[in-house]
């Protein structure tokens, strides 16, 4: 499975806020997609949502997850004449055009964990962690190996935890107008709501995960995390 992730910002990181909308907009592009198996839009929380990291940089005011099996999939959506070129800077979403994207496609693996019972209302929107590693590692391969092996056995104690993927970078064709990126690793945990996702990360499993954290092999650029609600777009072509 492969994922494009793109976040989308305010030139000069003024936050703003994205009506409903501009949201649904957004998703009637991405659901017109052909060859997608999963889309994600995630956009900030309400204020005050409690996380571990509060003195990260505060989340984009829009970020995508647009996944399919096949990565040609997400290269022909991108192509300059590509159905994901709406979203960019002369695209027909107006509230977009101002912004700026940041923008990868990556290799997803998703963890199993065990199945919560799903709730009536189908819980939407949910609540994500997004984290990443924008950075380097002195061995790649080494510090992927440790992660892999040693944290998601701790993320899967998290209490009420709907989903956890790791995923890892690879070369990829296409784009919209806007910054590629090339961050050597992200992460995602859903969550049902921002009060189950604050509960999480305030029990004692983050305790373990710090732990963990100061046993990785050696890497620059640190890390950042952001909660995010997310909401699953209706895909409308096969």
């Amino acid at each position: 499975m492969f994922c494009y992730f793109a976040h989308f910002r305010a030139p000069g990181g003024s936050a703003i806020a994205l009506e409903p909308e501009t949201l649904d907009r957004v998703a009637d592009v991405i659901g017109q997609v052909s060859g997608l198996s999963r889309a994600l839009i995630h956009w900030p929380p309400p204020p005050g949502t409690r996380h571990a990291f509060p003195n990260d940089e505060p989340g984009p005011p829009l970020a995508l997850q647009v996944y399919a099996t096949q990565v040609e999939a997400l290269e022909e959506a991108l192509r300059p004449a590509g159905a994901l070129q709406a979203l960019g800077t002369a695209g027909v979403v107006p509230a977009l055009r101002g912004l700026r994207v940041q923008q990868q496609i990556m290799l997803v693996r998703r963890l199993a964990i065990e199945p919560l019972e799903e709730d009536a209302g189908g819980a939407t929107p949910r609540c994500s962690y997004l984290v990443h590693y924008p950075g380097q590692a002195a061995d790649l391969s080494a510090w992927h190996r440790h992660y892999i092996d040693h944290h998601p056995p701790i993320m899967r104690k998290f209490p009420k935890v709907r989903e956890i993927e790791i995923c890892t970078r690879v070369d990829w064709i296409g784009g919209l107008t806007g910054m590629r990126v090339d961050f050597m690793q992200r992460n995602k945990l859903m969550f049902d709501s921002p009060e189950d996702l604050s509960a999480a990360l305030a029990s004692p499993v983050i305790r373990e995960m710090r732990a963990d954290f100061h046993q990785f092999p050696e890497f620059a650029g640190g890390n950042a995390h952001y909660p995010m609600l997310t909401r699953a777009v209706i895909l409308r072509t096969p």
